[in-house]
């Protein structure tokens, strides 16, 4: 069975003293790549355990979005995952980490 992938979500995890990094990094994106940035949450949300923003781009863009990322984070932690259906392996067995690998609070996705 093949899964298709509809796009990629980056979720981009700061907090108070990181928030201005998290600003430089979502600038960065958004001036170098056609991406859509989503709002920032100042709190956790969702399965998320800390405060974060996403960013969403389509499959053809992984291959210049994550190796930016992965030179430009400067060490905040970055999930970044794709969207198939199915919010729960998208996040956990499908999900790549950039950084630290946060506990998700997977419960709110079944």
């Amino acid at each position: 069975m093949t899964v298709a992938i509809k796009n990629f979500h980056a979720h981009v995890y700061f907090d108070a003293a990181s928030r201005e990094t998290a600003a430089r990094v979502r600038a960065g994106l958004g001036i170098q790549f056609g991406v859509q940035l989503g709002g920032w949450h100042e709190q956790p949300i969702g399965p998320h355990p800390k405060p974060m923003y996403q960013v969403l781009f389509a499959p053809e863009q992984f291959g210049t979005i994550v190796p930016w990322l992965m030179l430009h984070r400067n060490g905040l932690d970055i999930l970044v995952h794709p969207s198939t259906g199915n919010d729960f392996a998208d996040h956990t067995d499908h999900a790549l980490w950039l950084g630290e690998k946060l506990q998700l609070n997977t419960a709110v996705l079944r």
